[in-house]
């Protein structure tokens, strides 16, 4: 069978296996409580959700099985394989146990480079240990990692990661707040995770391949040459074993809209997946450079994700409300807003032909409103528009407006180590409260229509 069919069948028995099969049902299980506590979020902060939590789930899951299957072939054209004994999998068994120290440590160029770490050690140990431990070649055998291999799976999953972000990294995103200097800034943040089922090729010496099958490879392949393929390739019969990894993604932004986001944080983890893939072909000239990629992987991925940040701090703000009118952050889909043309990062100027000053104007007009509102804005490219907005019984206008004001302990602003939890506890807690006002201001009327 030639290598892209034994590729794609690989990635089809891991979605269609029982045993795999309940590993996937988990993984979007995690995903859809997780998604529903987003869903219940925006429903909270917009007036209705953007996005239900099974559409959430099922293009982690889809998209997912894509990128794996694209990050299968990719790996089994390259001929990035390791030997049947090898703990690759440990790489996959570590991103989950990080997980639980930091959110971001689900990356596997950290995975991966401890797992490459452990190699290293595990090598020097052996010969040393033997004399005492005559079987210590069984504790350290699934630590005989082909680093160049290891690191050049690391780069293919971020190549692959890259593209899920630039594709679906936006979905699910929360309209948050922060001040600085006073003024209050709107942004979004992006919080995504895939599950991905990974084809890796393995090196079988003593013939037993998955499903008694061998793959038929051309002349040319495989593309990656190291010492362990070069060596052994000749004699080997090389079969393929399926894995499950879950790729997360974090992302905050003040100064970009959420897909300007989500384009440019997938345009720099792609292109660190292409330079980490191409220096790791390095680790065939010995150990030294094996080190150097090693430590490369997770510094690498740290000096990204701190010029994403640096970068994002040096850029101007792009929700601030001012004197001239109210920003728009956030459009609910379908909305009355959204219907008429209302969209993200357009400045509210007027309604009804009296200048909106602050949120209280706007929808003080909108609640006394009996007919459709004339409304004035400015676009994000700076064009004066008129829209009719009509007013809906029984349905929100559909919009986030950035506040010229807003209480200090109103900013939402933390997002990361459990920080949606956090600021899902504190919508409830300020929708409640607003619901008691309400109520009070209802008593209030009543009791004065009742004195006269």
């Amino acid at each position: 069978m030639s290598i892209t069919g034994y590729t794609l069948k690989s990635v089809a028995f891991a979605i269609v296996s029982p045993s795999f099969a309940i590993t996937l049902a988990m993984l979007g299980f995690m995903f859809y409580r997780k998604n529903k506590r987003t869903a219940i979020m925006q429903q909270m902060i917009i007036g209705e959700r953007i996005n239900s939590p099974l559409e959430l789930t099922m293009s982690q899951l889809v998209l997912g099985i894509f990128a794996g299957a694209l990050a299968s072939l990719m790996l089994s054209y390259l001929g990035v394989m390791f030997g049947e004994n090898s703990g690759i999998h440990i790489m996959f068994i570590f991103s989950v146990l990080l997980l639980f120290f930091n959110p971001r440590f689900i990356c596997f160029s950290y995975s991966g480079a401890l797992l490459g770490i452990f190699s290293i050690i595990m090598n020097i140990i052996k010969d040393p240990l033997s004399t005492i431990y005559p079987n210590i070649d069984m504790i350290t055998k699934p630590f005989y990692i082909d680093i160049a291999a290891l690191m050049t799976l690391v780069g293919v999953l971020h190549i692959v990661e890259g593209l899920l972000v630039l594709i679906d990294g936006d979905r699910g995103a929360l309209p948050i707040f922060t001040n600085k200097e006073g003024k209050i800034m709107g942004g979004f943040a992006l919080k995504r995770y895939w599950a991905i089922p990974i084809a890796i090729l393995l090196i079988f010496n003593n013939g037993s391949v998955i499903g008694g099958e061998s793959i038929t490879a051309p002349s040319w392949w495989p593309i990656v040459k190291g010492p362990l393929t070069l060596d052994i390739l000749s004699i080997a019969i090389i079969g393929i074993m399926p894995f499950y990894g879950v790729i997360g993604y974090n992302g905050v932004t003040f100064s970009k809209s959420k897909k300007e986001k989500s384009t440019s944080s997938g345009i720099g983890i792609l292109l660190y997946g292409v330079i980490l893939t191409v220096l790791a072909q390095l680790a065939n000239k010995g150990f030294a450079w094996q080190l150097f990629v090693i430590l490369f992987a997770p510094l690498g991925h740290e000096v990204m994700l701190n010029v994403q940040k640096l970068i994002e701090s040096k850029s101007e703000p792009k929700f601030i409300s001012d004197e001239e009118g109210l920003v728009v952050l956030e459009v609910a889909p379908d909305s009355p807003a959204h219907k008429v043309g209302i969209r993200s990062g357009d400045k509210l100027l007027e309604i009804n032909d009296y200048r909106i000053e602050n949120e209280a104007t706007f929808y003080s007009f909108v609640n006394k409103s009996i007919t459709d509102m004339k409304v004035k804005l400015k676009d994000s490219k700076g064009t004066i528009k008129e829209l009719m907005l009509n007013k809906i019984e029984g349905k929100r206008i559909g919009l986030v407006l950035v506040p010229r004001f807003m209480p200090k302990e109103d900013v939402i602003t933390n997002i990361s180590n459990g920080g949606f939890s956090e600021i899902l506890n504190n919508l409830k807690k300020h929708e409640d409260e607003n619901h008691k006002e309400d109520e009070s201001h209802k008593n209030e009327e009543n009791d004065k229509d009742e004195e006269k």
